[in-house]
């Protein structure tokens, strides 16, 4: 399945690229590219792979601009530290509507093409689904921890082409290899969404699995993915969790490791947790007028931190721009942090974070058996747009997976 080449090369070569023409134009010409004895392996696709299957979108808007086509061209690695990874299976999480939507194009697009050199709509076709998890196909000339044939997983930045798709790009700082334990199914749950509450609880918040044991933690919209996997991580680091959602969720998060749950459509939110002893970390996966009572239940002067994942970091750059947006994000970070600060509490925003080796520590909860996916509903690939529509449906009891490959 794959033509295996020599590339011959010397060190002040190492960061380029060859491109596969150039390289059969030298072999046919009988050109050596460098010495042998600087030699080294790489995987070339076979020349077949020139398009593939992917569902896309050419501009933004509902669901019905959602198109399924057999003709996107086959990725190519453009940098040494990338890899192709066929993918397997894939998910869908709250980002892939809301940038199906158009929300946080001019902040991703500043990314794709921060000195504007491409006109407008180039980002189209555009991929979305930010989880996968596959096989690798081919790496470039700088990776050295994967080759083709090895299980992978990862979670693929918003500003890159996505993962309802045959194949991926990826950097290799971006992949870990897939939990044993886990079919590709599975595993494709949980990348984004455990890298969302690692960025949040460990990254933002500073817990640990030494400094977690017998903290309290507090979690709003405990039955998402986000939700899902931060139970039990905490649960997993000795934290005791209490956790927010709706009473026909509560039989999940109780399985998960959940200690308390509270119904928030059985009253007031706020009354039923004065009855509760005082936080230690808060994470809030809700937002809204959320943010502006929940803080009240921290230990005061404790060192005890509210993290939230909804920020308002996009809208702004989308309604004001580039830098009138970043200007008042700053603002409005820094005036609320200050603001919980003189209460004696910390504020603060967390956000996805792409990270292999942040993988790597979650492969080894996984393979542990602390840490479960949590699989609400699969749709093969030719369902795509169902599964969309699953999501915006809102009352996530984990997550929505898409099969790219048919599974026998």
């Amino acid at each position: 399945m794959y033509l295996k080449m020599h590339l011959l090369y010397r060190p002040a070569y190492s960061g380029l690229l060859f491109s596969r023409g150039s390289i059969a134009t030298c072999l046919r010409r009988g050109k050596s590219l460098i010495k042998p004895s600087l030699c080294r392996n790489i995987s070339l696709s076979c020349q077949r792979y020139t398009v593939m299957t992917s569902w896309i979108i050419d501009r933004y808007g509902r669901n019905d601009v959602l198109r399924f086509s057999n003709s996107m061209l086959f990725p190519v690695i453009r940098f040494p530290n990338e890899v192709i990874i066929k993918v397997h299976a894939a998910s869908l999480n709250p980002i892939d509507v809301n940038m199906r939507n158009g929300y946080g194009a001019a902040a991703l697009n500043m990314k794709r093409d921060p000195l504007k050199l491409k006109s407008s709509g180039s980002e189209f076709p555009l991929i979305l689904g930010r989880d996968v998890s596959g096989e690798i196909m081919e790496c470039g000339l700088n990776v050295s921890y994967f080759k083709p044939g090895d299980e992978v997983w990862a979670a693929i930045p918003p500003w890159k082409q996505g993962t309802v798709s045959e194949f991926v790009v990826a950097s290799g700082n971006e992949v870990s290899h897939k939990p044993k334990s886990l079919s590709h199914t599975e595993a494709a749950s949980l990348p984004f969404v455990s890298l969302t509450a690692w960025s949040a609880m460990k990254q933002i918040g500073g817990l640990n699995q030494d400094n977690c044991s017998g903290k309290r933690i507090l979690i709003f919209g405990a039955s998402g993915g986000v939700g899902t996997f931060a139970i039990q991580l905490m649960k997993a680091w000795g934290g005791h969790v209490t956790a927010v959602c709706s009473q026909d969720a509560s039989t999940l998060v109780k399985k998960l490791g959940a200690d308390h749950v509270i119904d928030y459509k059985s009253g007031d939110v706020a009354e039923q947790l004065k009855m509760l002893p005082l936080f230690d970390f808060i994470l809030d996966n809700v937002g809204g007028a959320t943010e502006n009572w929940s803080p009240n239940f921290l230990k005061k002067w404790s060192g005890a931190t509210y993290v939230t994942l909804v920020t308002p970091f996009l809208l702004n750059v989308d309604r004001l721009g580039v830098a009138d947006g970043m200007l008042q994000t700053g603002v409005t970070i820094g005036t609320k942090a200050v603001k919980h600060l003189c209460k004696g509490v910390h504020y603060r925003w967390a956000f996805f974070t792409p990270s292999g080796q942040s993988l790597d520590e979650i492969t080894e909860l996984v393979d542990s058996g602390k840490i479960r996916p949590v699989v609400e509903q699969v749709f093969s690939l030719s369902e795509v747009p169902k599964a969309f529509l699953k999501l915006e449906e809102g009352h996530a009891r984990g997550k929505t997976v898409i099969n790219v490959i048919n599974k026998k």
